[in-house]
């Protein structure tokens, strides 16, 4: 009888402490941005990351069950990854992405925050997958994150965090052409337009004008790259980036996100006063990128000092993307200051630094392999239309015709640049004339000058409403193929026709 007690009470126990584990657990799930948790947030956000992982192992010790933790730590290590470049560190946490999934799915199940954070994980190593070329992992992570999503969006349609990811997906599923769409939806199960993403996007926006949202300079960001880079807004981003709400000079993703688009939309002036201002000190993380927006963007003014700034990108980033580029662009500082021989050495180490995996690295090889120095006048005026300074860049070109030069690509260059002048100088006729005259003398070329050129056309036509036109070169945009840049053109095409669906 004493030993059948004894055991029955052991049983009690053990039932007893069983029960604390699982209650503990229950409660181990919960999704809250506790004050600690939002200043951890905003300090990952801003790259000081010591800071943030300090904060973060606050947050661990004060408030061990909040699983918002997990979800800042997992963007802490992915931005830091993206940044770096660097592929051992990128071996060595690939596996907390599992760990991290894992982690989250014992969380409460009844929060908005449940699916969203698990999608968000996936979606950000999906972005690092690609920049290492895993390719396929990443599409696999990238639709798994939209089902998680539009699952979300239909358990919690009021959460309006869900809507500000959801709908860049929807917009970027957008620009796959109609043809290939029903691929996409049967291998990886995603649907959507532009304007449905820009739809949902908006309505974050508005949502953040009166409420405190978390995620409200992450939603701008969103919203103006859709407006620059799929619906052909450059001022309506400009607006939205510019309200006063980012802080450049504290935050360097802000720094970043608004200097790029001040150099996108023809203010490149801002964008420099934005860079030389930029956060400094040790408390922040090193971005070398911003140096090389830096230097591009003195480059474009034709600043003495630009080099400066692309030698510190090119010799003190570890990463593996732009230090091609990069030193093309320190051998085109050379070559306008009519130094050919400084031109040479720094465009040889186009063959041996870096990598060619991305567009502006492959050129720059190209061109040190190809042996052959861009020519001076076309150079500096494309330099000038890059930085915005139309007028500067019209007055350099119409120095020449194009019987000033003797190689077909120079030729076919030089109308190309005409027409891009002419077109933001708001002189469609005339640009409408180079364009057409681009088109047919370089058809039938390797160089990325007709296809432009057919694009920017469907762009004008669109801009005076003369929708049949406007489709007609933006699938003319899409049948050329040129050697460079051909994936980023046939993109901007199919946004096109997608912004043309329904108007006649």
């Amino acid at each position: 009888m004493v030993l059948l007690k004894m055991k029955n009470i052991k049983i009690s126990i053990i039932l007893i402490f069983f029960s604390l584990i699982i209650n503990d657990l229950r409660a181990a799930g919960k999704f809250e941005f506790t004050p600690l948790a939002r200043k951890a947030y905003d300090k990952t956000l801003a790259l000081k990351f010591d800071e943030a992982v300090d904060l973060i192992g606050q947050l661990r010790k004060t408030d061990p069950n909040n699983l918002i933790t997990i979800y800042i730590e997992n963007h802490l290590e992915c931005i830091k990854i993206f940044i770096n470049e660097d592929k051992s560190e990128y071996d060595k946490f690939a596996g907390n992405e599992k760990k991290r999934l894992n982690i989250l799915k014992n969380g409460d199940a009844q929060s908005p925050y449940y699916l969203f954070t698990q999608a968000q994980v996936q979606l950000f190593w999906a972005m690092n997958k690609i920049k290492f070329g895993n390719y396929l992992d990443a599409l696999n992570a990238a639709s798994t994150s939209y089902e998680l999503l539009e699952k979300n969006q239909q358990k919690f349609p009021a959460f309006i965090a869900n809507k500000m990811t959801l709908g860049v997906l929807h917009a970027v599923v957008g620009t796959i052409p109609d043809k290939y769409k029903w691929g996409a939806k049967l291998m990886f199960g995603m649907n959507g337009t532009i304007q449905q993403g820009q739809s949902e996007i908006e309505e974050v926006i508005n949502y953040a004008k009166t409420n405190d949202f978390v995620f409200e300079s992450e939603a701008m960001v969103m919203y103006a790259f859709l407006m620059l880079h799929l619906n052909n807004r450059s001022e309506s981003a400009w607006n939205i980036m510019n309200t006063g709400k980012l802080k450049p000079r504290e935050n360097m993703l802000h720094c970043f996100a608004l200097a790029n688009v001040a150099m996108r939309t023809g203010r490149n002036d801002k964008a420099i006063e934005i860079l030389q201002n930029r956060p400094v000190g040790n408390g922040y993380h090193p971005v070398y990128y911003l140096d090389y927006m830096l230097g591009l963007a003195k480059l474009y003014r034709g600043d003495s000092d630009a080099d400066e700034y692309l030698k510190k990108y090119v010799y003190y980033f570890k990463g593996r993307n732009y230090i091609k580029e990069g030193f093309q662009r320190i051998a085109w500082f050379e070559l306008l200051r009519d130094n050919r021989e400084g031109y040479k050495i720094f465009i040889e180490n186009c063959k041996t630094a870096g990598r060619a995996e991305i567009g502006g690295d492959k050129n720059a090889l190209k061109e040190a392999r190809a042996g052959i120095a861009p020519d001076p006048t076309l150079l500096r005026g494309r330099l000038f239309f890059d930085g915005g300074y139309y007028q500067k860049a019209y007055e350099y070109l119409k120095s020449k015709n194009e019987s000033s030069f003797s190689s077909q690509a120079n030729k076919l260059e030089y109308t190309y640049r005409m027409g891009r002048v002419l077109q933001m100088l708001k002189k469609p006729n005339e640009a409408i004339q180079f364009y057409d005259k681009t088109i047919q003398a370089g058809k039938q070329t390797k160089y990325y000058y007709a296809c432009n050129a057919a694009l920017q056309l469907g762009i004008i036509y669109e801009e005076y409403k003369q929708y049949d036109k406007a489709r007609q070169y933006f699938n003319y945009c899409l049948a050329l193929n040129p050697d460079d840049y051909s994936d980023s053109l046939h993109t901007s095409a199919k946004a096109g026709l997608n912004r043309l669906k329904g108007k006649n």
